[in-house]
């Protein structure tokens, strides 16, 4: 697996950093992250949010196993219709390796709406669970990533190709030994780590939300059946060929790059639900404040365990990625983080490649919503109505950002880091 692509599969795909814990866990959370069937990983959950209430271990095991089966509705939603997983940066919500299903159900507008909603409250839950363990809590979770899973294929199972390995494996293309003799991918989970998948928690519902908020049936009618070629919608027997679609990528046949292009023209959605966009703001600013929350408790952490994201006090290279962290790259990814803010408050301007003197108002842009087009936003008429006159993000305010993460780039630490 390359660093790029193991760091790609932490952000994109989200994987959850726990499976089994130290021994002052409570008993539950190591039956719930070594389960393997879907009823005796959700009796051992129940069994902690019971006791999440006055117990932070719970809490926070809890959190984590809600986060997993956030990704399990959305996985299990998909697999249930024939979803075919597209390799593109275009659909980050749709990047879940599911198994092909011989006999998909068919899917309707309504019903892809309706898989969207349970899975981000599902992360709601998980985002309120994460955020209810105290800030001083003594938190130590050792996870082996080749023993957690979700069930992709809704059989009720989570088998051994359905563990975190497996699939950071299948979307970076490469191969995990799932065998008993394979090598341990093992980390230390600590109370930094809940701020991180609390932050990763937010920063998918901000994506969900931002859907949700419109109205994107014309898109569904008019290109989904390449995402979903079995599925019985409106356009599938005039352009999916008579294979079904069984021909692999996204881009793996002309027929699918026709539709990718099609997607995106389809991208002017009406608003529906103009407070899902503000929400997706809010979400955003606080996966900032808890990726700040995040680095001042690793900053503060004395110990050298395992680490998932190490401090630069804390020697040695992370065992997904790598890379070790320095006290430049934590500097400028807080500077970052304030970049970010400054430009969701609107503090800052975001520029366009064809207007000068004027920019985007990014807080505007969700806090007052007008219909979504993708094309006309590339091109300008869509966000004049967000233009003004003030402090412009320049590119050699970025570029002085990114150069202090060296050889392994900006993009490579930010989708780590979150």
């Amino acid at each position: 697996m390359t660093r790029i692509a193991g760091l790609m599969v932490a952000a994109l795909f989200l994987c959850l950093p726990i499976s089994s814990v130290a021994a002052e866990m409570p008993a539950a959370a190591n039956a719930l992250f070594e389960a393997k069937s879907v009823s005796e990983r959700s009796t051992a959950l129940s069994a902690l949010e019971a006791a999440a209430p006055g117990e932070p271990g719970s809490a926070y095991a809890a959190g984590a196993g809600e986060f997993f089966t956030a990704l399990e509705i959305l996985a299990g939603g998909l697999h249930r219709h024939g979803f075919e997983s597209p390799q593109s940066f275009m659909l980050p919500l749709m990047r879940l390796p599911v198994p092909d299903n011989p006999d998909p159900e068919p899917l309707t507008y309504e019903q892809f709406r309706a898989i969207l909603v349970a899975f981000r409250d599902r992360l709601e839950k998980s985002a309120a669970t994460l955020g209810s363990v105290p800030g001083d809590a003594d938190i130590g979770m050792v996870v082996d990533l080749t023993h957690a899973g979700i069930d992709l294929n809704e059989d009720g199972n989570i088998a051994p190709d359905e563990s975190i390995a497996a699939i950071m494996a299948s979307l970076s293309r490469g191969s995990v030994d799932t065998s008993d003799a394979a090598p341990q991918l093992t980390f230390r989970f600590d109370r930094a780590d809940g701020y991180w998948l609390q932050g990763y928690a937010e920063f998918l519902m901000a994506q969900a939300d931002f859907w949700l908020a419109h109205d994107f049936r014309t898109m569904f009618d008019g290109s989904f059946h390449m995402l979903f070629p079995r599925a019985k919608l409106p356009l599938q027997d005039t352009l999916v060929p008579p294979d079904g679609g069984m021909s692999g990528s996204i881009f793996a046949s002309e027929w699918r790059f026709a539709d990718f292009i099609s997607l995106v023209h389809l991208v002017n959605w009406p608003v529906v639900e103009p407070e899902r966009r503000q929400a997706a703001r809010r979400h955003l600013l606080e996966m900032i404040r808890l990726s700040r929350e995040d680095w001042k408790a690793i900053r503060a952490e004395t110990d050298n365990d395992r680490e998932w994201l190490p401090g630069p006090q804390q020697k040695g290279l992370n065992q997904l990625t790598g890379l070790a962290v320095g006290e430049e790259q934590v500097t400028a990814w807080l500077a970052t983080l304030d970049m970010a803010e400054d430009l969701l408050e609107g503090r800052v301007l975001l520029p366009h490649f064809r207007i000068a003197g004027k920019g985007i108002n990014m807080k505007r842009f969700f806090d007052e919503p007008k219909p979504f087009d993708l094309v006309l936003s590339i091109t300008g008429p869509a966000i004049a109505p967000y233009l003004e006159t003030g402090k412009i993000l320049t590119s050699e305010d970025f570029d002085q950002i990114q150069r202090e993460f060296g050889g392994a780039g900006f993009l490579t630490f930010a989708l780590w880091f979150n």
